[in-house]
Order: C-alpha cells, then structure tokens, then sequence
C-alpha cells in the first residue's frame, strides 16, 4: 500500500512540475537555513562544556557599589582565587588567570610568537586540557615552569619527548622549564592558547598584583564534590572587605559565582548578574530558524491548497469508486513526506557544499555534521515533523470534498480555509517585514559603530610589541623610527586601547572624601602619547621631553568629574603611593567596547617601555612606512620576528558577534522574503483559479486588464498592509531591546526605517504578483466560462 502511496505521489509530483519546483525549491531553502542555525547553536552551546568537572568550575564575579554606581565584571584581584582556597573550606582548588597575550619564545635556534596565558598551579586539575606528558598536580607547580602545546612542541623541538624539561627562552629575558605538554586544543574552547605560564612570573612582572586594591586578572575556583554554590556564595560575598579597608557602607565590592561553562554564552551584566550575552544571539536565531521553516511550510500549505482545484475532480472519483477519507488523508500525508524528503536532500547537499562559507562568515570551524549518528536522527525527525506540519492540513482539506460537489461544479473552498490561508500569508510577511528592519537598524548600528569618533584616530595607526631589545632600546627605535619616510608620530603604551580593563582604587586626591572608593583605568604611556593618537587635550598639555614628567599625571574628563577639581592643571594626585599633578585633561576617548561606558583614566608615564610602541603612519606611505619599520625592527632585535597590529583591525574585533549577526541577518532577510514571495506565488496561484470564472465574466463585460489586476491583487496588498501594521510595534520592541545592549547606539528615526521596510515589501510583492495577475488578466474568457 505504501509503495503505491509514493507512485502515485510520484506522478502528481511530475504532472504539476510547476507547483511541484516551487514547493521544492522553499522546503530546500527553508531546511537548508534550519540546519545552518541549528547546527551553529549547537556549536555554540558546546563552547566550554566539556570539562570534567564543569559541575563545580566556577567564575568569581565582582559587583562593586561606587555612588549610584553599580560597576559589575569578572576583574577580580589577582591574589583572590589562592585566598579563597585557603580560607573557604568547601573550596578544593583556585586559580588565577591573565589577559590571552602574544610572547616570544626562543630555543634551538628558533624564535615563535604565540598566544598564551599565566595561571594558578591548580589551572589542569581545574580544566579537563589533555596533558600528553606530566601530571596536572605538579605541572605548574615550580615558579618557573611552564606547559606548552604539543603544536609549539614540535614546532621547537620536533616532537613532544624532546621538549620535555628543556628550558625556553621567555621573552629574552627569562628561562623557564617546560614541564608539560597538552595536546592541541579544540574548536570548542572559548580562549585558545599554546602554553600556560606559572602564575608567580605574571605577580613577578607585575608588582601591582600585591595590591588588593587593584584589579584586573580572572579568579576561577572549584567546588568539592557535594558542594553547591548556594552554600559559598554568601561566605564570598564580602570577601574583599576583610583585606582592601577603603570600603564603607555605601561603597563595597560583592563577590559572586557563575558556572565556568555558563560565562561564555552569559558574559554581560544585568544588575550584578550576568544574564545576557551570546545566548540572546542563540536564542534570537533559534527563533529565526523556526520562523523561516514555518514560512517555508506555509508556503507548501497555499500552494498545495491552490493545486486542490485541480485535484478535485480526481479526489472526488476516488471517492465515488469507494476511497475512504483516511486512505486519502494518508496518501497526501505520502506525497507531503516525498515533497519534504526530496527537498531534505537537497538542503543536506547545499549544506555540504556551503559549509566553509558558513564557517568563514560566522569565524566558526565546524565540522561536517553527516559522520554524527545523533545529526541524522535529528534530520529525520525534521523530515517527519516537517511532512506533518506542511501536509496536515492540505490532507485532511483535499479528503475533506464531496464527490458530489466536485463532480458537478467547480469546487469553492469554505471561508473558513479562506481565513487561514490568508492569516498564513499575513504571518509570512509580518515575519520578512521584521528581517527588513532587523537589517536596517542592525545595519546602521554596525556603521554607526565603525564610523563613530571614539575619542582618537584609529586609522593609520599601528601597534608593534616592545619585545625583547625593543623595550631596552625604545629611544633608538623611536629616533631612527621617525627618520622612515611615512612614520609621523612614535609613542609607547602598556596596553593597546582597545580593552583596558584592569582597574585600581589606589588614587588619591585633595578634600577626597574619606572611605571612598572610585576605581579607575591605570594606563602607563611614552612621551607625546596624545599626540600620536591623536585625541583632544581639554586643558594642559602632553607629556614631553621638554619637561620632567616623571610624576606628573594625565586624566580623562570622567576621571576630572570623579576628583571634582574645578581648575586641574597643577593640582596634587597620588597613584599607587606616588605623589604627583595633572599636567593635561584628555577628552574621553573609547579604549572598550560601545557596549560599556567610558571609565575614569589616569594616564602616567612608563618606566620600563613594556607593551607596544604606537606609530602614527601617513596612509599614501604605508607599505614603505612598514618596511622601514620591519627593517628597523630586525637590526635592533634580530632574535624576534617583527609583527604588527592595525588599530581599526583590533577595533572592529571588539564587535565581531555584532558583525556575524549583521552578515546572517542580511542572508536571512533574502531568504525569507523570497521564500515568502513564493508563498504570495502559490496564493496567487489559488485565488486566480478560484475566481476564473469572475475574471472571465469581467472581461467579457469589457473590463480592461488594469481593472483585473485590481480584482486579482487587491486582498493581497490588503493582507500584506495588515502584516506591515501588525510588525510595527513588535519590530520596534525587538530591535529597541537589542540596542539596548550598547551604551552608545545609534539614534534611529523609525518613521524612516518602517517607511524603507513598507515600501521595499509593498515593490517585492507587487512585483510577485504582477506576471501571474496579468497571466490570469490575459486568459481566453472562453475557457474559463467553459463548464469542465
């Protein structure tokens, strides 16, 4: 019976090629789209969720009450996570980890530059990172050692045995030993690195660490078997109090706990909890995926509804030589299934084939999901939901006739079905009309973003890191740099602006109120700082060789607004203990994201040259400008490779999610409205052959073809401005709330914005239905006034 099921469906599939391609062709899409997203949110919620003991690996969150202020982040002290070790009971392991940096690496002749991180000894027998040699309780233990990746392994000494307990060259100033190996890391894990550094050299480098009142690094701890979170989390709560004193009642810090796995797709605060993140973009594409296969089924329901005139007099003989209503139901449920199995190929062909673009534009490298047995039974699942969902209704509608009806006249469907089919249409384009504004505003924040002022020129200007002789040589390399045909400016500063995050409290002031605490961005800079940059001096000036500036301080205007001085420049200001005055107020430029507010700076000149020199470049001379620097480079530090950052690059970076969303919401918006054009397509189809005969009569009484058209798409310009009217307040309450995630966004006139989306459905739909309208328009009155 089944097998006669398939021929049949098999040959209405071959006699109605035309409705039969269309169906096919929106199915292929709608799925092929489906499974992109799904498959991508499936990545997506494997980033981090392998570890062992991902049950009890917890993040310590800070949430620190400043004012009116709630400042909430993951900087924590970098003393905190062997503190909390040492004093929490429940508490079996805690580490701290630093900022994912690039370092020079040097042994047997050879020099690498990779990224990399310092951690607490406990970081391995935290993270479930395969150790290939050494053991996770002792690997980072010694001072000074250090575990590398089996790719930097072999890359310096041909294979993992070789490398093991050999001593590397760090930055050319220190030896350590090798005394791990961990194999190569995989797609899913949020922060790739090729080797981890004991945590005592990162304390070492950086004295500020021993400071309780600064932060900056991350503290992660795991919980004993048993153990929940509910239990520590108020014994952390106040933690910070019992060692940084300069908290009082209205100004203290919080401690919290969020699950390690969690912090990936939950990274943004929402009053003290991080709440939203990546998942919003999950979640937001999830949906997206439903909606497009739901258009896609929508469109298989219209057009096998308009194919039902055409079947009716076929189901009407079947029924009168004895064909029961569930035999028809399950034949079309058959020829559904067909349909959807045919398109579900296709869709896993140009999943196959699409795959690398896909990973190129979401920056993902997933693998083929056809060797996974769960993938394909999630696809067959698919098949069968979809069949049922875009077959259900057609089956039981086409069983539905009376063989009487159908075999006398021709058929006229119930208002009833009337209505749906056209609620069906209208969600179709209330769903393309909310793309088409997702794309606008998505697309002028993203350009807003790129071309804002943030406070400095991004453009033309390049980062290179003072490693190795560079920092002891930095004069050299900036008097010889600026002799480069192209090179303007030369300064130096500890941290590239694009991510500052480490704070301090350490910062005191005349008539500072007592207890109070303010945390602010400690940035330590070269001579002519601003001016290689190029931001604003509001008052003072630059640091400069023309003055000892080896005390003096440069702030932002948060920061002045924080001090309260009403005339700066030469008033007193201790950081860290050292005693000095503002030289210069900076206009506040942006060295974080959109999504955060300007924090308050304090600038002060480096002493040891350690980061990255900022060159200023003429844009017409940026080739000759790189190669004279790459030569420079390579004469003062011949043992390290010379690399380069451009600002704008490590800009954009910062809204690489942003810019994912922006590329897949443009191709979703296509398919969307086009599959949706398919479905205008097939309701077309079905109300020119429900009113033939009025079009016929109509013409023959001498109405001309413009009158026709009316007749023809008038309900559905109705139904697609009822759709319009319908989105208004849902595309604005959706895309309102996603600006919402910026603390700086674009100001959007949303008359325009509907306006654009309006006009460009009314054309898209307008265009759909014109050749089938003049199609039915042109028609010889003759035949459909014939009674069949």
């Amino acid at each position: 019976m089944f097998k006669n099921y398939i021929k049949i469906a098999w040959r209405n599939l071959i006699r109605n090629k035309s409705f039969s391609f269309i169906n096919i062709v929106g199915l292929s899409l709608g799925l092929a789209c489906s499974i992109f997203i799904f498959i991508w949110v499936k990545d997506e919620r494997g980033i981090d969720a392998f570890h062992e003991n991902g049950e009890q690996l917890y993040i310590v969150t800070s949430r620190e009450y400043t004012g009116n202020e709630i400042l909430d982040s993951y900087d924590t002290p970098g003393l905190l996570a062997e503190e909390l070790k040492d004093k929490i009971p429940e508490i079996e392991y805690g580490c701290n980890i630093g900022w994912n940096s690039y370092h020079t690496f040097s042994a047997n002749e050879k020099t690498l530059k990779l990224k990399g991180n310092y951690a607490g000894a406990d970081f391995f027998n935290m993270f479930s990172y395969p150790l290939l040699i050494g053991s996770k309780e002792t690997v980072l233990k010694s001072p000074e050692s250090i575990a590398i990746s089996k790719k930097m392994a072999v890359s310096l000494f041909g294979n993992i045995e070789n490398a093991i307990d050999k001593t590397i060259k760090f930055e050319n100033y220190i030896d350590l030993q090798i005394t791990g190996v961990f194999d190569d890391l995989k797609n899913n894990v949020s922060e790739k690195f090729e080797y981890i550094i004991n945590w005592n050299l990162f304390i070492k480098r950086h004295s500020w660490v021993n400071n309780w009142g600064n932060s900056g690094p991350t503290s992660y701890i795991q919980l004993k078997a048993g153990v929940t979170s509910e239990i520590v989390s108020p014994k952390i709560k106040s933690f910070i109090s019992n060692y940084d004193k300069n908290y009082s009642d209205d100004d203290k810090l919080e401690l919290g706990l969020q699950r390690f796995n969690e912090a990936y797709l939950y990274s943004k605060f929402e009053n003290g909890i991080p709440s939203k993140g990546r998942i919003e973009y999950v979640n937001l594409f999830s949906i997206i995926a439903i909606f497009i296969l739901l258009i896609a089924c929508i469109n298989f329901v219209n057009l096998s509804t308009a194919l039902s005139i055409k079947k009716a007099k076929e189901i009407g003989v079947r029924k009168v030589i004895g064909a029961k209503q569930p035999e028809l139901i399950k034949q079309f449920l058959a020829e559904t299934l067909l349909f959807t199995t045919i398109a579900i190929f296709i869709s896993l062909l140009l999943v196959g084939l699409l795959l690398p673009t896909f990973n190129d534009v979401t920056s993902k490298q997933i693998s083929s999901p056809f060797i996974n047995g769960t993938f394909w039974l999630n696809i067959l699942g698919l098949t069968i939901i979809t069949g049922l969902i875009a077959g259900s209704y057609p089956a039981f509608l086409l069983s539905s006739f009376k063989p009487i009806s159908v075999l006398k006249t021709n058929i006229t469907l119930s208002p009833k079905s009337g209505f749906l089919r056209k609620g069906l249409v209208v969600f179709q384009f209330v769903l393309s009309i909310l793309f088409i504004v997702g794309v606008i505003i998505i697309s002028k924040q993203i350009n807003y973003i790129q071309t804002k002022n943030i406070g400095y020129d991004k453009e033309n200007l390049v980062y290179i890191s003072t490693t190795g002789n560079i920092e002891a040589k930095f004069d050299v390399f900036k008097n010889k740099g600026l002799e480069i045909s192209g090179v303007n400016n030369i300064s130096i500063m500890s941290y590239r602006p694009v991510g500052l995050n480490n704070t301090t409290s350490s910062v005191d002031w005349l008539k500072k109120a007592p207890n109070t605490k303010i945390n602010f961005t400690p940035l330590a800079v070269g001579y002519d700082f601003i001016k290689t940059i190029q931001a604003d001096l509001l008052y003072g000036r630059d640091f400069s060789l023309d003055f000892s500036d080896t005390d003096n301080y440069i702030i932002n205007e948060t920061a002045l607004k924080k001090i309260g001085y009403k005339n700066p420049i030469g008033m007193p200001l201790t950081f860290w203990g050292k005693k000095g005055t503002i030289i210069g107020v900076v206009k506040d430029f942006h060295f974080n994201s959109l999504h955060v507010p300007i924090a308050p700076l304090v600038i002060r000149m480096s002493h040891n040259n350690e980061g990255y020199a900022l060159v200023r470049v003429q844009s017409d001379k940026m080739q000759i400008a790189l190669e004279g620097l790459k030569t420079l480079y390579e004469q003062l530090n011949p043992n390290f490779p010379f690399a380069h950052q451009f600002a704008n690059e490590e800009y954009a970076l910062l809204y690489e999610s942003e810019q994912v969303v922006h590329t897949l919401s443009n191709y979703f918006a296509f398919l969307a409205i086009f599959i949706s054009c398919l479905g205008l397509l097939g309701a077309v189809l079905f109300a020119a052959e429900q009113r033939k005969r009025e079009i016929g009569i109509k013409k023959v009484l001498g109405a001309n073809i413009a009158i026709l058209i009316k007749v023809i798409t008038k309900d559905f310009l109705i139904m697609v401005s009822i759709a319009f009217i319908i989105t208004i307040p849902i595309a604005w309450f959706i895309m309102q709330n996603w600006l919402e995630n910026f603390e700086y966004k674009v100001t959007v006139n949303w008359p325009v914005v509907f306006a654009i989306a309006g006009a460009c459905v009314f054309l898209i739909a307008l265009l759909t239905m014109s050749f089938q309208a003049i199609k039915a328009a042109l028609a010889n009155p003759v035949k459909s006034l014939r009674t069949e």
